[in-house]
């Protein structure tokens, strides 16, 4: 795998690409066709995958015989067509805002499916209350504040999820992650007494936690610890049904296990000075070099892992309870208590990419780790902010048509190359990536670079007006019956209707529409 004599050897970090990825970034005519009529940055989302993935989630609760549902974290994309064709299979959805709440009820979610979770101002509490969503509930303040919302306008009593947080752990003392949500198990004595006291206004459909970790341990734990207070609750009377454990089930970025290993043994190779440096300024992801003594810890994504997603929830069902020695799902089926999911990264994962069109080649010197290429991108970090969450992957080169090749670079390379992406904003800072990305070959102005896996977090998140540059548009694509042609929509037009329905109000949308 070395490099041309004048280049270190690559050290790809090649994106894992399900079979509608993989199909979509290999139509390349298709996708200049997108990018030609609307522009970069653009971003594509796949409607179809989303239900594939809920699909998965759903069969494991199957496979270990429990009831319960599937909550796409609403946070994690902004996308009407995701969330419509969500809304068309049994799924449900969690929302953090108002607006959120809104735009589940306009895509299609019925208020039985919806729960409403994080910071909520008034006016979210007051229409989750008045449409009859489900509520989970941080603490007493909050859950007198609907309580009074009930009584006041005359309303049916609300269904609520207790939140909890700082589960404790018997004999090898395990350390748990502090939220800023949540009550802590220690004190949920006294919020069973304000549920109590509000009996006319509540109804305790359950608990549940969310934890900012993908360690199965901490996970375990808080399950069991969820178990126990639903028996505490029996014992005073109520009759709580839900368990409800959140998301952080993972996603697996990367094709290859070695490429991540030997990406992170070289960065640290770098940050000692070991070798010639693998990011801007020798930036070192959280780790530092101290007189020559590795300190920090990488602050990274993990970008590989070998279990994710359905298969994490499956492994984490089947683990035992720390303290009460039963698999967890057998926990919950002896119990019938229902399980609810939330998983948003997972639920999106491999469900849109990013594009970006190549506007300038620029050689800018050799350097010890040989020649050092700039490409600036029609895109900026506020676009794509992979690295704020973490994700380092390769973009894919989505070339030109042959007649366009290396116009206005001044050398072309047809091997591998080191490049840093720059994007398109004036600031010294707008690095799409502070990593020296490895690409197959040289590209040229006007080929595309796709960012795969983008529809989770990246798409939505960052994105700004700044300079006043346009948000990117976003379309949805579905393949056609062989999975080798692609309609599109814009986004906010896509509803999940068979191809040949009419899908739009008027004439002229049908300009919308396209095939490889």
């Amino acid at each position: 795998m070395g490099g041309p004599p004048n280049q270190p050897n690559p050290l790809y970090l090649r994106p894992a690409l399900a079979p509608r990825s993989a199909a979509l970034t290999a139509a390349a005519a298709f996708l200049h066709t997108l990018a030609d009529g609307l522009s970069t940055p653009l971003n594509v989302v796949i409607p179809d995958q989303i239900a594939e993935n809920a699909a998965r989630f759903d069969a494991v609760l199957r496979r270990h015989r429990l009831a319960g549902g599937v909550y796409f974290a609403h946070k994690a994309s902004a996308s009407s067509a995701l969330l419509r064709r969500l809304a068309a299979t049994d799924s449900c959805v969690d929302v953090a805002s108002l607006e959120e709440l809104q735009h589940a009820l306009a895509c299609g979610f019925t208020p039985d499916r919806i729960t409403a979770t994080g910071p909520k101002d008034p006016a979210f509490r007051y229409l989750g209350t008045r449409v009859g969503v489900t509520f989970h509930v941080d603490g007493q303040g909050e859950l007198e504040a609907l309580a009074g919302l009930v009584r006041s306008h005359g309303l049916a009593p609300v269904r609520v999820l207790l939140r909890l947080s700082g589960f404790p752990s018997s004999g090898v003392r395990r350390l748990t992650r502090r939220s800023r949500f949540g009550t802590p198990v220690a004190d949920v004595p006294r919020l069973l007494d304000v549920v109590e006291r509000c009996g006319d206004a509540v109804e305790l459909l359950g608990v549940g936690y969310h934890l900012d970790t993908v360690s199965a341990d901490e996970k375990a734990l808080a399950l069991e610890g969820c178990v126990k207070v639903m028996d505490m609750c029996r014992a005073r009377g109520l009759r709580p049904r839900v368990v409800d454990i959140g998301g952080g089930f993972g996603v697996s970025y990367l094709a290859e296990a070695g490429q991540w290993e030997a990406y992170t043994t070289e960065l640290i190779r770098a940050v000692l000075a070991a070798r010639p440096p693998l990011a801007w300024g020798n930036h070192g992801y959280g780790l530092r070099n101290e007189g020559g003594t590795l300190a920090g810890g990488l602050s990274l994504y993990p970008a590989h892992r070998e279990v994710a997603g359905p298969a994490y929830l499956d492994d984490l069902l089947s683990t035992r309870a720390p303290s009460l020695g039963r698999p967890l799902a057998a926990l919950l089926l002896e119990n019938l208590y229902d399980l609810h999911v939330e998983p948003g990264r997972a639920l999106a994962d491999q469900c849109g990419l990013t594009l970006a069109r190549v506007l300038e080649v620029r050689r800018d010197g050799s350097g010890e780790g040989g020649d050092v290429w700039s490409l600036r991108l029609d895109l900026n970090t506020g676009d794509c902010p992979l690295e704020d969450h973490g994700i380092l992957v390769d973009p894919l080169v989505i070339p030109t048509p042959a007649a366009g090749r290396g116009r206005g670079s001044d050398v072309v390379s047809d091997g591998p190359v080191g490049v840093h992406l720059f994007g398109n904003l004036c600031l010294e800072s707008d690095l799409i990536t502070r990593r020296r990305v490895f690409l197959p070959r040289l590209p040229a102005p006007g080929d595309l670079l796709c960012f795969v896996n983008t529809a989770a977090y990246c798409m939505d998140f960052g994105a700004h007006e700044a300079e006043r540059r346009p948000r990117a548009r976003k379309v949805a694509v579905t393949a056609g019956p062989q999975g080798d042609t692609w309609r599109w929509r814009l986004d906010t037009h896509y509803w999940p209707l068979a191809p040949e329905a009419p899908a739009h109000r008027n004439g002229t949308d049908r300009q919308e529409e396209a095939s490889a």
